[in-house]
């Protein structure tokens, strides 16, 4: 939305699953609210976007806090895309890993000249998806 006033934050500990909706868009079985909430309070950074009481956007990393790190997930609201947001975002985050080696992601290819500009290269991999488990069904409690 343009012209609405965005805040990034680091800040999880006020977190709901109330202010998590909305998210994966076109998932075919997308994680829940509730399970976003889990996957944002256990990984090691994160940047939030948030208009008013409400995340319009969030990335975040999981760590080994020492050499490496894996950013699995950027997204932001469709109606809050196309005005920076998604570049806001990775800018937090990558000042939060600045201390490491290396920060991996994968993304379709579509995406490339999005994080090409945030120092991001193509590099060979591979990925392995198990479907079945795309909406963190199975959840573990660390």
């Amino acid at each position: 939305m343009k012209g609405a006033q965005i805040r990034i934050t680091r800040d999880r500990s006020s977190l709901s699953a109330d202010q998590l909706v909305g998210f994966f868009v076109g998932w075919p079985n997308p994680p829940t609210s509730t399970t976003l909430l889990q996957i944002l309070t256990a990984a090691h950074v994160v940047s939030l976007a948030w208009s008013h009481d409400r995340i319009v956007g969030f990335v975040y990393a999981i760590s080994d806090g020492v050499l490496s790190a894996y950013i699995p997930l950027l997204e932001v609201l469709p109606e809050h895309q196309g005005h920076g947001l998604g570049s806001r975002l990775v800018k937090d985050i990558l000042a939060q890993l600045d201390d490491l080696y290396m920060i991996d992601l994968v993304c379709d290819p579509e995406l490339e000249k999005f994080y090409k500009p945030h120092g991001f290269t193509m590099l060979a991999g591979m990925a392995r998806r198990n479907y079945a488990n795309q909406s963190g069904a199975k959840q573990f409690i660390i």
